[in-house]
C-alpha cells in the first residue's frame, strides 16, 4: 500500500436515497473521493458523466435548463454534451408500455374471437345432435327459458373451464421462472387481473353461446321428435 493510500481513510458512509428502475449506481465496492484525488490516480481532467439531484419532481425541468445553461457557459461552442432526466426515460418507458399493451390487447381480442367462434360451433353441433332430446324435454313440459338456460350454462362451463386452465398456465409460468431471475427481480401477479380474465372469458362464452342456445330453445317439439 502506497503512502497516498494510507493518507486517505474513509470518513463516512454514503447511502443512495433513490434507486433508478430498482437499480442503484452505488455498489458495494464504490467509494466517493474528491475530484483532485481521482485526477491524481487516473490522470484525467475531464468528467464524462455528472449526476445532479433536484429537491423535488416539480423543479426537474428547471434544474435541467439551469444545468444546460451552465454547461453552455463553461464550454466552447463546438463542445458536445447532453442533459437528460429520468422524466424523458420514464416517458419513453410509458410509450413502450402503451404500445405493448395495445399489441397484447389486440392479440387477446383475436384469441377471444377465435375461442368464441369455436365455442359457438361446438354448441351448434351439440344442439343438432341433441334435437330429439330437446323435443322430449319440451314435450314433457320444459319451457323455452329452461332450454335456453341449459345451453347457456353449458357454454359457460366450456368457457369457464378453458379460462381456469389458461389462468393456471399464466400464473404457473412466472412462478416457475422466478428462481431463474437475477437479483430481486420479480414477476408480479395481480389478483384483479386474474378475476378480470376469468370474467371476460366467461362473458365471451355466454355471448357466443347465446345463438346456439336460442336456436335450441326455439325448436318445436313435434319437429324435434321427428328429427333423425
Amino acid at each position: 500500500m502506497s503512502a497516498v493510500d494510507c493518507a486517505h481513510d474513509a470518513i463516512g458512509v454514503f447511502r443512495e436515497r433513490v434507486a433508478t428502475f430498482g437499480l442503484a449506481e452505488i455498489k458495494d465496492e464504490s467509494v466517493i473521493i474528491p475530484f483532485t484525488l481521482m485526477r491524481y490516480y487516473t490522470g484525467v481532467d475531464v468528467l464524462r458523466v455528472l449526476y445532479a439531484q433536484a429537491d423535488s419532481a416539480d423543479v426537474v425541468a428547471s434544474v435541467q435548463r439551469q444545468i444546460g445553461v451552465l454547461l453552455h457557459s463553461r464550454h466552447p461552442p463546438a463542445a458536445e454534451y447532453d442533459v437528460q432526466t429520468l422524466t424523458a426515460i420514464l416517458s419513453a418507458a410509458k410509450n413502450i408500455s402503451l404500445a405493448l399493451t395495445i399489441v397484447l390487447l389486440l392479440i387477446a381480442f383475436i384469441a377471444l374471437l377465435i375461442s368464441g367462434i369455436g365455442i359457438m360451433n361446438i354448441m351448434l353441433v351439440t344442439v343438432k345432435e341433441r334435437t330429439r332430446e330437446i323435443g322430449i324435454r319440451k314435450a314433457i313440459g320444459a319451457q323455452r327459458r329452461q332450454i335456453l338456460q341449459q345451453f347457456l350454462i353449458e357454454a359457460l362451463l366450456i368457457s369457464g373451464g378453458g379460462a381456469i386452465i389458461g389462468i393456471l398456465i399464466g400464473v404457473g409460468i412466472p412462478v416457475a421462472v422466478q428462481p431463474l431471475l437475477p437479483g430481486n427481480l420479480r414477476v408480479p401477479i395481480s389478483g384483479l387481473s386474474v378475476l378480470i380474465a376469468f370474467a371476460i372469458s366467461c362473458s365471451t362464452g355466454l355471448f357466443f353461446g347465446y345463438l346456439p342456445a336460442s336456436q335450441a330453445a326455439a325448436l318445436q317439439p313435434i319437429e324435434s321428435l321427428r328429427y333423425e
